[in-house]
C-alpha cells in the first residue's frame, strides 16, 4: 500500500502557514484504517485453533492507537521533559466512551480534594471516573517500593497530578512510571484562583489552616476535563516525536481533525523554527508502514548542516581514513622526513627483513592517502 506525498513544501523565509492538506490526511486515514481492519480479517481467519492467551475480544480495534509521527531536520530539545505538554483535541482519547479509571495525585492534605471531588457541585460522571485521590506525602511512604508502584500503575488508566508537586513524582514513582510515555501523570491545575486586589494576587494564610489553596469543584472539574482532551506530547532529544491521536475503531474523519489540529500545534509551539524545520508527518498504527501526509524537499535547514568549512572537512577526511594501525604505527615511530629520525634509522641495527616489507605498505598507504585528500579537496573547492 503506497501513497503519493503531499506537494507542500516548507519554503525557506517563507513567512506564509504551511500545514498538512486535509484530503491527503483524509486518504491516509482512510487508507490506515483499511489496512489495519484488513489485517486483523485476515489474522482472525488463519488461526484455525483458539489460543488460551489471547483475550476473547482480540478483533476489538477500540483499544488500538493511531499516532503521528512527527521528523525534524534537527532535534526539538536538547534534554528529555518528563513533563508532558498538552494539545486539546476535538474528539478526545479518553471520553465516556473509553472505560478509563483516574488517580489524582494532590497536594497536601487529600481529605480537602476528596470533599471537593465527592460534593454535589462536582460532575457525578467524572467523579465516578476518579477511583483514588492520594496527596504526596500518602504517595512518598507508600508507594516508594517497586512492587507498590507496579500495583498502583496498573490499578489505573491515566494518573492526574497537581502542577505544584509534578517536578518531584519522577524521584518517588521512578521508572516504573516514567521508563515509556504510556501513563506518566499528567500536569493539572488544581490550586484556588486567587482574585488580584490592586493588581496583585494576595498571598495564602499558612498559619491559617481553614485557608487551603484547593480550587473550587467547577474549576477542578475544568481542568480535569481538559487533561482528559488533550494529546500528550513527550519531547526527546531527538528528530522524531510520535503523539497518539486517535484509535483504530475511530472513523477517518475523526482522526484526520485530530490530525490536522495536534500537527499545527505541535509545530507552532514545540518546533524551533517552526515549518523550515519539519521534514516530514506520518500517522501509522503500532505494527503498520507510517502512511506520509507532508513531506518537504529541503532536507536540511542550511548548508552548514551538510559541509562544514574547507579546513575543517579535510581534517575530517583525513582522520576518516586513518586507520587503528596507522594510528599506532606514527605514535610509535618518529617522522621520517626530519634529520633525527634519519639519522635514528641509520644507527639503528637492523632486525628482520620483514621490516622492509613493512616500510614499503607503509609508504604505499601514505601514498594512497595523500591522493584521497588531493582528490577530496579539489572536489570541495
Amino acid at each position: 500500500m503506497v501513497m503519493a506525498p503531499s506537494k507542500e513544501v516548507a519554503v525557506a523565509g517563507s513567512n506564509a502557514m504551511d500545514s498538512v492538506d486535509p484530503d491527503q490526511t483524509l486518504k491516509a486515514s482512510k487508507a490506515l484504517l483499511a489496512h489495519i481492519k484488513k489485517a486483523a480479517k485476515e489474522s482472525s481467519g488463519e488461526s484455525s485453533k483458539k489460543n488460551l492467551l489471547d483475550d476473547e475480544d482480540d478483533e476489538d480495534l477500540s483499544d488500538m492507537p493511531i499516532w503521528l509521527t512527527l521528523t525534524t531536520k534537527r532535534h526539538i530539545t536538547d534534554k528529555a521533559r518528563l513533563q508532558p505538554g498538552k494539545i486539546p483535541l476535538p474528539h478526545s482519547l479518553n471520553g465516556d466512551g473509553q472505560p478509563t479509571t483516574i488517580c489524582a495525585i494532590v497536594a497536601d492534605p487529600q481529605r480537602a480534594y476528596k470533599n471537593v471531588i465527592g460534593s454535589e457541585e462536582f460532575p457525578a460522571a467524572l467523579a465516578k471516573r476518579i477511583t483514588r485521590v492520594i496527596d504526596f506525602s500518602k504517595l512518598k511512604a507508600k508507594y516508594g517500593q517497586y512492587e507498590a508502584q507496579r500495583k498502583l500503575f496498573s490499578e489505573h488508566d491515566i494518573f492526574l497530578a497537581d502542577e505544584r508537586i509534578i517536578n518531584r513524582l519522577p524521584k518517588v514513582l521512578g521508572k516504573t512510571f516514567y521508563k515509556t510515555s504510556l501513563k506518566r501523570p499528567i500536569p493539572v491545575a488544581l490550586e484556588a484562583k486567587r482574585r488580584k486586589v490592586d493588581g496583585k494576587r494576595p498571598k495564602r494564610d499558612k498559619t491559617n489552616e481553614d485557608d487551603l489553596n484547593v480550587g473550587t469543584a467547577a474549576d477542578i472539574a475544568k481542568e480535569v476535563e481538559k487533561a482528559l482532551s488533550s494529546a500528550l506530547v513527550s519531547l526527546s532529544p531527538s528528530t522524531n516525536t510520535a503523539v497518539r491521536v486517535g484509535y483504530a475503531a475511530w472513523t477517518a474523519q475523526q482522526i484526520a481533525e485530530n490530525v490536522e489540529v495536534v500537527t499545527k500545534a505541535l509545530v507552532e509551539k514545540w518546533v524551533p523554527q517552526k515549518w523550515r524545520n519539519v521534514k516530514s508527518v506520518h500517522i501509522k498504527g503500532p505494527t503498520t508502514a507510517a502512511l506520509p501526509i507532508w513531506l518537504t524537499d529541503e532536507l536540511w535547514l542550511d548548508d552548514m548542516d551538510v559541509i562544514a568549512d574547507e579546513a575543517g572537512s579535510a581534517q575530517a577526511l583525513e582522520k576518516a581514513n586513518v586507520g587503528k594501525k596507522r594510528k599506532s604505527l606514527e605514535g610509535a615511530r618518529p617522522e621520517t622526513d626530519s634529520p633525527a629520525a634519519k639519522k635514528a634509522k641509520k644507527a639503528a641495527p637492523k632486525t628482520e627483513g620483514d621490516d622492509e616489507v613493512l616500510d614499503q605498505q607503509i609508504a604505499k598507504r601514505k601514498a594512497s592517502l595523500r591522493k584521497q585528500k588531493a582528490a577530496a579537496k579539489k572536489a570541495i573547492e
